[in-house]
């Protein structure tokens, strides 16, 4: 049977062709390692380990990476809260995340680059996208043309004269990083550094990696110019997986990803889940009240993977009762096993009679 993929770049169903005949390069974007991992988490990783396991019982070979992004504005602020570092937060989390993950029966993956162990990578990449006429240097940052690359927009279907007009404000404001761009869709690639934040050396200053050209440059040295397959969550569309098109493209000339997939929202009692709502539930949380891992993956795969889930209390009963029947039904031969040895023997040939 031909196996078919909902491919985000072209929106519509295509047959799957490796590009190397039995085995697949597949990346997933990773968690920002600020926080603990929550329901979203929970539904893109359970997944992406489902389709994962899925080619791998087709008989594939297949290379799984998934990074971390362990520098961002989110990890240093959490940093200042706390009184901590910018690594020791980081690390707590990675640590939290597989944690978590095993609890789940989620496969770790094959590798798992992170983003401050990838600098020399994004150095390169960012002196290629600048010797090919796609980036530029403005007062200690790099930034990316996006005009540049006329390509842009094909996985979200945004056009920038629409971006432009939906705007307003937005695009007009007149803050330090718009001064320094040539256009206002320019995004960056490198960030000067600032007082009390990490920072590397560059060709263009002490400074730090932004977050699209990590993915790109993590893509590139663990697994080629070019993959098979590339997933995240739908919010990762635009403009993160867009821009990582952008970069990766216009720096090797070369097709990026063959196979975009995109998992949907999940929602709680039909409300987006936030902080500031109270209905923000974390992986943890879940699994301690106790719920069990399975049913959550159940709870997961009860829904067509593209489409918004909602978690209710019936929700995860009902998947918690779905498991349970599952479950006995597995563990129904083991715990009854001699019993029904000796019923199903074969009982002797009776001629059948006439009457």
């Amino acid at each position: 049977m031909t196996l078919k993929l909902y491919n985000s770049l072209t929106r519509q169903e295509e047959n799957f062709q490796s590009l190397e005949p039995g085995k697949i390069k597949m990346y997933t974007c990773g968690v920002t390692v600020y926080d603990y991992c929550h329901l979203g988490h929970a539904r893109s990783y359970i997944v992406w380990d489902t389709i994962r396991r899925y080619l791998m019982w087709q008989g594939y070979q297949v290379r799984y990476v998934q990074n971390f992004t362990d520098i961002d504005d989110k990890i240093l602020n959490r940093a200042r809260e706390t009184g901590s570092s910018m690594e020791s937060v980081a690390e707590r989390f990675t640590e939290a995340y597989f944690e978590d993950m095993k609890r789940l029966n989620v496969l770790e993956a094959d590798e798992y680059p992170r983003a401050t162990q990838t600098i020399d990578g994004i150095k390169q990449l960012i002196k290629d996208l600048e010797k090919k006429g796609f980036a530029y240097p403005s007062g200690g940052d790099v930034y990316y043309q996006v005009r540049k690359f006329s390509e842009y927009g094909k996985l979200s279907g945004r056009r920038l004269e629409e971006m432009q007009a939906g705007a307003s404000g937005r695009v007009e404001s007149e803050n330090l990083e718009t001064a320094k761009k040539k256009d206002p869709f320019d995004f960056a690639l490198w960030k000067a550094a600032k007082d009390g934040e990490p920072a590397w050396e560059s060709p263009w200053g002490k400074g730090r990696p932004g977050w699209h050209i990590e993915c790109s440059a993590m893509v590139r040295d663990c697994l080629g110019e070019t993959i098979d397959i590339h997933t995240g969550g739908a919010d990762l569309i635009f403009p993160h997986h867009e821009n990582e098109i952008a970069q990766s493209e216009a720096a090797t000339g070369k097709s990026y990803v063959r196979y975009w997939l995109h998992n949907g929202f999940v929602t709680i009692n039909g409300e987006k889940m936030s902080k500031s709502l109270g209905n923000f539930t974390t992986i943890r949380d879940l699994l301690d009240r106790p719920v069990e891992p399975m049913a959550v993956r159940m709870f997961v795969l009860t829904a067509q993977y593209r489409k918004p889930i909602d978690f209710t209390q019936e929700a995860i009963a009902s998947a918690e009762n779905g498991w349970n029947t599952i479950k006995e039904g597995i563990l129904f031969p083991q715990q009854h096993g001699s019993k029904l040895d000796g019923k199903c023997q074969k009982k002797p040939y009776l001629k059948r009679q006439s009457y």
